[in-house]
């Protein structure tokens, strides 16, 4: 997908097979996850900012229901969230205004993280890792939860600096065409 906000994020691709669930990288990277669940679930989304690359691209283009022979399953162009450091931070900003009335109260979540495969990439300090995330939702007590499911995959960096992993492009492939959910004030 074109994207204005991604022409600067990092191409990098996998290579060969996915790693054994053995190796320490699989191990890292599924940790990684693991951990950036736990941040998201708390709503603790300044850390989550200091989980990403400053040349971030997080996107998650719209899904379309087609023809199997139609050679697409995404609305050319549109996404849900095409987004930079710039804009995840306005809108983290946002959340903690009293403008953020979509969130307030604050939801209920819960990210389960499963089906993790990791692969190497021609850059030892770069892993794509291929995940299957269930977000469950709830909000007050009248409204029905909403539930989200969709497949992930992520580009993680190993920064210079600390050595720690960080999220440098994260693509989102919504299972559902028509989202079921009040508003999307959320992260995948």
């Amino acid at each position: 997908m074109d994207s204005r906000l991604g022409a600067h994020a990092s191409r990098i691709q996998r290579v060969g097979q996915t790693l054994p669930f053995s190796d320490e990288r699989h191990l890292q990277a599924h940790q990684w996850l693991v951990d950036e669940a736990y941040v998201l679930d708390a709503q603790d989304y300044e850390r989550w900012l200091e989980l990403l690359t400053d040349d971030i691209h997080y996107l998650m283009p719209v899904r379309v229901t087609t023809a199997r022979g139609a050679g697409y399953d995404c609305a050319p162009g549109m996404a849900h969230f095409d987004e930079n450091k710039y804009s995840l931070n306005r809108r983290v900003a946002r959340f903690q205004t009293e403008h953020a009335w979509t969130e307030d109260p604050p939801s209920r979540l819960r990210h389960y993280v499963t089906n993790v495969r990791t692969f190497a990439t021609d850059d030892p300090d770069h892993l794509v890792v291929d995940s299957a995330v269930l977000l469950y939702r709830s909000r007050g007590d009248v409204r029905e939860p909403a539930v989200i499911s969709a497949g992930r995959e992520d580009l993680l960096r190993r920064t210079a600096d600390v050595g720690q992993w960080r999220l440098a492009r994260r693509t989102i492939l919504v299972d559902d065409a028509v989202l079921r959910t009040q508003n999307l004030a959320i992260f995948l």
